[in-house]
Formats: C-alpha cells, structure tokens, sequence
C-alpha cells in the first residue's frame, strides 16, 4: 500500500523523543529557586512544559527587563544540559517505530520550542539526527507554540500534508501546536496522564511507542 501524498511525521523533542521532563523540573528549580518559586510534577505540567522560554521569563520574572528575563531563562537551560550530559535515554518504543518510518521511506521533522543547543544535546544523545531532515526552533519563529507556526513550518520544509501526517506530543501546548496546524497528534504519557493529553486535543494518548494501536493508527494515517 502507497503513502498517501504528503504523508510525514512530526515530532517534539522533550518527553517525546526522550525522557527528559524530571531533568527539565530539576533545572527549573535550581535556577528558579532564588527567585522564590519551586515546582512539583503537576505544576510543572499545568505552568512551564512545552512554553517558550519568553513566554516563561515573562510570567515568572514581570519586574525584569526582557533581557534579564532571557539572562535566567538561558541559565536555566545551561544547567539543564549539564543535566542531560550525564546520560538520557530515548523513550520506549521510538527506535522501532524510526526504524519502520525509514524502511517505508516516511519523512520526518523535529519540531520543539527548545533552543538549539538543546535540541542537538538531545537529538545527539541518542544517535537519531540523521533520521530527520529539519529541526525546527520555535525561537527562531516569530511565534512558538503553542502557536501553530512551529507546525505549519515543519510541514512547508517537508513538503507535507497535514491531512495525511500525524504530530507526536506530550504537552498542551505542543498539542495545541499540531492540532492547530490541522495535524492529528498523538499524546506520549511522559509527564501528563492520558486522559489529560486527550482532553488537551490528542486522538490518542499512548505511554510510548510500543503499542500496537499507535502503529495501527500511524498506518491508517499515513497509507491508503
């Protein structure tokens, strides 16, 4: 059966491709923490996963300049590489699920609100860089997500489809992204619940990438 014309995938980095959500939360509050603000699980869910960094210093830092905002938002993202170089891990599943993409010649993007020394620490990390032919950067968008232009964009570089491609995400915000952008999107249980990422607009919330239901709908989406 031939791919659909347009058909790819498109996928977040952080909790998506790799388990990386506890790392962020540590780095947020060590660097946060003098600032008066801690984090657990649910609020880091509810108030930083998948948000841009500017969007992040504005909300928690009012009284600072954008540039001071950005000084600490940066901070935080070094400490969280230092973080991530100690070793991190690809999230189950995803491996064989590229492996099959690349065997059926299926067209890939990253697409993250990371900044890029981030994206290539983890992209890198895990030996997968050569699997997509973009990475997209929010910030280097004039709009990041939750917005749908990360999305849109990665189509355009691709070529793709919305209609015959599936987004992978694990945030809210990366959900409103895809689902914006008119791609279905399916939601990795890596830091919300299931009912949460369906809620948030997923057709189908998974915990990785080792179900059959997830490749099944792959499959209908993209062949036919």
């Amino acid at each position: 059966m031939p791919l659909k014309p347009g058909a790819a995938l498109l996928f977040d980095i952080d909790g998506t491709l790799v388990e990386s959500d506890p790392l962020h939360l540590e780095a947020f509050n060590i660097a946060f923490a003098p600032y008066g603000h801690t984090f657990d699980r649910d609020r880091f869910g509810r108030e930083l996963q998948g948000l841009a960094n500017a969007a992040i210093g504005a909300r928690f830092f009012p009284a600072e300049t954008p540039e001071r905002q950005w000084e600490i938002m940066m901070g935080k993202e070094a400490k969280f590489r230092e973080l991530a170089a100690k070793g991190i891990e690809p999230v189950a599943g995803l491996m064989g699920l590229l492996d099959w993409a690349d065997a059926h010649d299926v067209p890939m993007v990253a697409v993250t609100n990371a900044p890029r020394p981030n994206a290539d620490l983890l992209i890198d990390a895990i030996g997968i860089r050569a699997r997509f032919r973009h990475v997209v950067i929010g910030d280097e968008l004039a709009h990041g997500k939750p917005h749908p232009l990360p999305y849109l964009e990665g189509l355009r570089l691709l070529g793709a489809d919305a209609a015959h491609s599936v987004a992978f995400e694990d945030s809210r915000t990366g959900i409103a992204s895809a689902t914006g952008a008119g791609i279905a999107t399916v939601g990795l249980a890596t830091g919300l619940k299931p009912e949460q990422l369906v809620e948030a607009g997923a057709v189908l919330a998974a915990h990785d990438y080792t179900g059959a239901d997830l490749l099944e709908f792959v499959e209908r989406r993209l062949f036919g």
